[in-house]
């Protein structure tokens, strides 16, 4: 069964959802966002009964925009309570405590951020709301004397941002403020199976430019990138599912990675993979996974098999996001054919109303090994070169 709604849905789910015939609930959003008529839409009504005579029934949603529904009409099943458990990174951490004893977080209110003591915090940390996502509102703070000036910049974010998402995916009435982990970090499309194993569709690299960067930029994928860490993120997910008593479920994982191989949690987001429908189609461009075909059939890839025919190339998601300093309300357009002429081999671009949310599209490319110049060009850009004024 699939839940739709906004910010977006891409042609690739629609079509892999006519393709198998799979169960759509007519929500009033998704009626608005999927025109298509011919689906195999089911009713709200007959969507909960589903759900009352089988509680495993598989679930993926494109959003986080549908957990309101969840609640509002899942209350009797244990969706809610595992939704809340990831997507409340407060409580996401409390879960773990145990397995990472030592690892600092702290919860606050955002109207108490102007009176915390700093004193005991441990330098460098990372502060974010507790409920977010695309790194809205996501700082890293390497010492005392760089506080004040982060406070501001978050007080800023929140005024611009506000609107954006419902509270039940971007909520900034709290912040954790946690240990800033070493190594290097990692997002992961999985999901656990009706045995409650963990499958896992696909690992990406999130690359950034510098120490202070917390950006979405770049989330790349390849061969050796599979290899080198898909033995120990198994075992890792096996831990995360057994906690919270995952069945049929889908998460996109957010992890750091130390050097020693130590895998650290950052985030799990419930019942999708990459928002936006960036990740989840990402595995088809680079692999052939239907990620969403996979999940509801309970299909597991043969990465052996599928990993001997790429191993010269890397596949990437790249978000455009406003960086540039320049208000929106200055932009007359974004150069979207300039920014496909800077690459080898652009697979995808999905143009997003920048007025509407603060990026301008996303970028899906195949890139040859040796020819990774193209992606550190656009990890460092702030996108002044493709932006035209009014």
């Amino acid at each position: 069964m699939i839940l739709i709604d906004k910010p977006y849905v891409s042609d690739f789910l629609i079509e892999t959802i006519k393709k198998n015939n799979f169960k759509i609930v007519a929500t009033s959003e998704a009626t608005k966002i999927i025109l298509d008529k011919s689906l195999n839409w089911i009713s709200e009504k007959e969507a909960i009964h589903l759900i009352k005579n089988n509680p495993t029934t598989p679930i993926y949603s494109n959003s986080e925009n549908i957990i309101s529904w969840v609640e509002q009409n899942l209350e009797f099943s244990k969706l809610p309570n595992q939704i809340q458990l990831f997507k409340n990174k407060i409580t996401f951490r409390e879960l773990v405590q145990d397995i990472f004893p030592k690892y600092f977080f702290k919860g606050v209110k955002f109207e108490d951020l102007d009176s915390i003591s700093i004193d005991n915090l441990p330098f460098p940390f990372i502060i974010k709301p507790a409920i977010g996502f695309f790194s809205l509102g996501v700082h890293k703070v390497d010492k005392p004397q760089e506080w004040k000036e982060v406070l501001v910049k978050i007080k800023q974010e929140i005024t611009q941002i506000k609107g954006f998402y419902p509270s039940e995916v971007l909520n900034t009435t709290n912040f954790i403020i946690e240990e800033c982990i070493e190594g290097e970090e990692y997002a992961i499309d999985c999901y656990f199976n009706n045995k409650g194993e963990p499958i896992v569709l696909n690992i990406l690299h999130h690359i950034f430019s510098s120490g202070k960067d917390v950006s979405d930029r770049i989330y790349t994928t390849s061969k050796e990138i599979i290899e080198n860490n898909i033995d120990k993120i198994e075992k890792f997910l096996q831990i995360i599912g057994e906690k919270a008593s995952l069945i049929n479920f889908p998460v996109h994982v957010e992890v750091r990675i130390a050097k020693k191989g130590e895998i650290i949690p950052i985030e799990v987001n419930p019942l999708r993979f990459g928002g936006w429908c960036t990740t989840g189609d990402l595995s088809w461009y680079a692999y052939g996974i239907n990620s969403y075909e996979y999940f509801l059939k309970g299909k597991k890839p043969q990465w052996e098999e599928i990993l001997e025919t790429r191993k010269d190339k890397k596949y990437s998601i790249i978000l455009l996001d406003n960086n540039s300093g320049i208000d929106k309300n200055n932009i007359s357009h974004f150069n979207y054919e300039q920014v496909l002429k800077d690459f080898e081999n652009p697979l995808s671009l999905r143009k997003v109303n920048f007025n509407e949310y603060p990026i301008f599209g996303i970028l899906f490319v195949e890139t040859s090994l040796g020819n990774e110049q193209e992606l550190d060009k656009i990890l460092t850009s702030k996108l002044k070169k493709y932006i035209v004024l009014k």
